[in-house]
């Protein structure tokens, strides 16, 4: 009896393969001939009838190339961070330390935290003057916004509005202020 179950269940499987088989030789790949593969990208080498995703080729190399710098920048800066960030949290972690360096290690993470903030802010109130990009970088003694100037350049009130944010915002006297208008 047993046996009997047994070779009707393997030739089922075999009859279900064969089918299969017959199916797959029978039938043409419809989305072969359509041209298309699952998971192909629809923009290729960012052209697109999209009418509002469309620019001229010089428009979308320069923004592609300014973001690329504003990218790198905001990464680069991260991870600048992360790495100081690290060697506190370990200095603070260490077996015997002292209180005074534990306690000037949590201000520098607060101080880490607090500029992290101030820079979004900032990057994030320039962009809503008017500015495609922004990125700032806060020291100790100012800070340095550079900011993605448009076609005619960076002018006088477009200077002013970019200090008074970061006045605003940090507190930083006029001469702790850098703006720098990326290119």
């Amino acid at each position: 009896m047993k046996l009997w179950k047994r070779n009707a269940v393997v030739a089922a499987i075999v009859l279900f393969v064969c089918a299969a088989v017959y199916l797959n030789w029978n039938y043409p790949d419809d989305t072969a001939e359509a041209g298309k593969t699952l998971g192909e990208a629809a923009l290729v080498d960012a052209q697109t009838q999209d009418p509002l995703l469309t620019g001229t080729q010089e428009q979308q190399e320069q923004n592609a190339s300014g973001s690329d710098y504003f990218d790198a920048a905001r990464l680069n800066r991260q991870q600048a961070r992360d790495s100081a960030l690290s060697l506190l949290q370990d200095a603070a972690a260490g077996e015997g330390v002292d209180q005074t360096t534990l306690d000037q290690a949590n201000a520098s993470i607060q101080t880490m935290a607090s500029n992290t903030v101030t820079e979004a802010q900032i990057e994030n109130l320039v962009m809503a003057k008017g500015y495609t990009d922004c990125v700032a970088f806060i020291g100790e003694d100012g800070i340095s916004v550079v900011v993605a100037a448009p076609e005619s350049g960076l002018d006088a009130g477009g200077t002013a509005k970019i200090m008074d944010i970061v006045v605003s915002e940090t507190g930083f006297t006029s001469d702790q202020i850098k703006i720098i208008p990326a290119e």
